[in-house]
């Protein structure tokens, strides 16, 4: 069985992981989904994610974080952009997921990068997913 959009899966396993309270999730290993859990690692969503090698392409093994009560630091985790229907933005339309406490993850020509690290830089891109 084929999936069509990879990221749309790791993002769907990571927010029932998150709802299942469990430590790590493992996801499939390509480009896009090791730049978003490099961003949801960066801005302190993730504790830390790492590449499991199984002979074809790996796995993304990614540890999950929770609050020090165990309240999950994920609380909606959404994607944007989809197969059928991208969204792309400019630097300024960039949106900012309860205003500036979420995040935005964007795919720009300079890598995945989050909406705060977009505007630093003056770039946008293909809105991949909201965090907040």
């Amino acid at each position: 069985m084929s999936q069509q959009d990879l990221t749309s899966d790791m993002l769907t396993r990571i927010r029932n992981a998150v709802r299942n309270r469990f430590e790590n999730v493992s996801c499939i290993n390509n480009r896009l989904n090791r730049g978003v859990a490099e961003v949801l690692k960066v801005e302190g969503y993730i504790d830390d994610y790492g590449v499991v090698e199984d002979g074809r392409q790996g796995n993304l093994k990614v540890q999950l974080r929770y609050g020090p009560r165990g309240e999950s630091v994920i609380r909606r985790i959404d994607r944007v952009s989809k197969p059928g229907c991208r969204v792309y933005s400019g630097v300024s339309d960039i949106p900012r997921p309860l205003q500036g406490l979420g995040i935005a993850v964007v795919s720009t020509s300079r890598g995945v990068l989050s909406d705060r690290q977009c505007r630093e830089n003056n770039v946008g891109g293909e809105l991949i997913a909201t965090v907040s």
